[in-house]
Formats: C-alpha cells, sequence, structure tokens
C-alpha cells in the first residue's frame, strides 16, 4: 500500500512547476512529498530527480518512471471502477491542455458545458503554445491545432481552421479592397511585430505595420473599428465575420487550412472521465461555427 501511495505522489509532480506546488496539488506537505520520493528511489536504486540551482527536474530514468506510473495508476482506477460499476460514470481528476487563444475563443463554452453535465469530474486545464508530452505531463487529453509530430497517441480531428485576411466594411469602402498581396504595402496593415511577414500562397508579404498590437484582442478590436487589415487565425474573428463587422480579403491567396485535433492516450481503454471528455468535445468543436469557414 506505500509503495501504491508513494507512486500515486510521484505522479503529483507532473505539471507542477515545483515541489512545492505538487505537494500543495497532492494535499500533502512538502516533506511527506520528499519522503514518499526518497523510498522510491531506494526501492528502485535510480535517481528520479536532479536538484541545481535552478531548481528540481526529472532524471531521465525519472521521466521514463512517471510516464509508466501515470499508466499503471490509471489502469488501476479503471479496474477498481469497473468492481464497483462505477465505470459507467465519469468522475476523478481530467487535466486537459489547450492552446491559450483557442481556449479563450473556443473551449471556454465546452468546458463550462461539459463541467455542468459531469458534476463529479474535477477538471485541471493547462493553457500553453506548444505541443506537449501527455505521458510525461500527466494530461489526459489535448486539443491541438496545426499537424502532430508522430506519435502513439490517439487523435480524433475535428476540423480545420485558415489564417486569413480581413478589414471592415467601413475600411475595403475606403481605401479600396486589395487584390493581390502585394498590393497591401499601400494599405494600412495591424500585426504584433514590425516589420510584417506575412505568408500567403506563392508569396510572402514583408512590409510595415501601419499599427502594432500587443495582444490578438487587441488587433481584432482595431480592425472592427476601421483601423486597418489583419491577418490571423480565423477562430478569434469567427463572430465578426459572420456578423459582417469584418470581411475576409485575398481569399484566393491563403496559405492551406491548419488541422484542430482531440488527442489522449489510452483508447478505448481509457477511463470514462476522459472518453466523456473526448466525446462531447469532439461533438461540440465539430459543430463549431469556428470550423465552418471554407
Amino acid at each position: 500500500m506505500e509503495r501504491y501511495r508513494d507512486m500515486q505522489l510521484f505522479v503529483a509532480l507532473a505539471g507542477q512547476p515545483s515541489l512545492a506546488a505538487a505537494a500543495r496539488f497532492a494535499h500533502v506537505s512538502g516533506p511527506t512529498l520528499v519522503r514518499a520520493i526518497a523510498r522510491l528511489e531506494a526501492r528502485l536504486r535510480v535517481t528520479l530527480l536532479q536538484r541545481s540551482t535552478r531548481g528540481v527536474g526529472l532524471t531521465d530514468a525519472g521521466t521514463a518512471y512517471l510516464a509508466d506510473c501515470v499508466r499503471l495508476l490509471a489502469a488501476v482506477e479503471a479496474a477498481e471502477a469497473s468492481a464497483k460499476g462505477s465505470h459507467r460514470q465519469a468522475q476523478g481528476n481530467l487535466r486537459v491542455f489547450m492552446p491559450l487563444l483557442f481556449s479563450r475563443y473556443v473551449m471556454a463554452p465546452v468546458l463550462a458545458a461539459y463541467m455542468e453535465r459531469y458534476p463529479l469530474v474535477r477538471l485541471v486545464a493547462h493553457y500553453h503554445d506548444y505541443y506537449p508530452n501527455l505521458h510525461e505531463e500527466g494530461l489526459d487529453v489535448a486539443v491541438l491545432v496545426g499537424e502532430l509530430p508522430s506519435s502513439s497517441l490517439i487523435a480524433r480531428p475535428v476540423g480545420q481552421v485558415r489564417h486569413i485576411l480581413c478589414a471592415s466594411p467601413g475600411y475595403l469602402a475606403t481605401y479600396g479592397e486589395p487584390l493581390h498581396p502585394d498590393a497591401l504595402r499601400r494599405h494600412h496593415l495591424i500585426a504584433h511585430a514590425d516589420p510584417v511577414q506575412w505568408d500567403f500562397a506563392h508569396y510572402q508579404l514583408k512590409a510595415r505595420a501601419r499599427l502594432r498590437c500587443a495582444t490578438v484582442q487587441g488587433a481584432i478590436n482595431a480592425a472592427v473599428v476601421g483601423a486597418g487589415l489583419l491577418r490571423c487565425l480565423n477562430y478569434p474573428v469567427h463572430e465578426h465575420l459572420a456578423s459582417g463587422r469584418l470581411r475576409r480579403v485575398l481569399q484566393g491567396f491563403e496559405p492551406p487550412a491548419v488541422p484542430v485535433q482531440v488527442v489522449y492516450r489510452e483508447g478505448r481503454h481509457a477511463p470514462m472521465r476522459v472518453r466523456s471528455f473526448v466525446d462531447d468535445c469532439v461533438a461540440a468543436l465539430r459543430g463549431h461555427p469556428a470550423f465552418q469557414l471554407a
């Protein structure tokens, strides 16, 4: 029993920035967590944690052992749930990874609806803009925008998004609609960096931004009121496109669409909380207006 508890405490390190944060997540004291790891290291005769002036990190052996612990504990939990007859009910902790912007503009209502439907699930959301390692970081599900690197993960596609160019009808009425990306040099451009480097199909634009915004929402607000042309993924602006506050231009020069996928680890052996979230998420996203853009 002690070995099982030590493994549970070690798994608490996944996705946590420090030992103190992991101890808080596991609802134990820092010394209790340290003693559990020390017992594991003594039993395994390997070093799991590497301590340095920059903090504490997992060794290679620790990373591999963490992935095994996550898998084994999930299997034990699923077996116990099945034996109790509770395999039909979603419950427990669910760690979900999402890109920050995608969460803000698309996922927030999806998460709220899932939590309302499954009150026994405690959802922990991680927001980052990189491709995670679900095994090493102890994540159950990830919603990823872009091509997936080769992996053993189960992936369910939900749609595609595009980099589009848009502006308000008022701006286009005043300055005209560009017919080729090269014409953008004569327009007011809204961007996050200067100089602008926008890739179109068979053309790369290098120009100066008339307005530089620190946030995507700030750039969208500027475009809506007619400050210039904005290039971004379509999902943050899908409501403005549907309402007509923004209009899509140079559609024939857009680069290829980018896939959006929901990925998870265990496949059909995944706990009910994982399978229920994946099913709800896939259904909600496939019908989301952000993915209806041609």
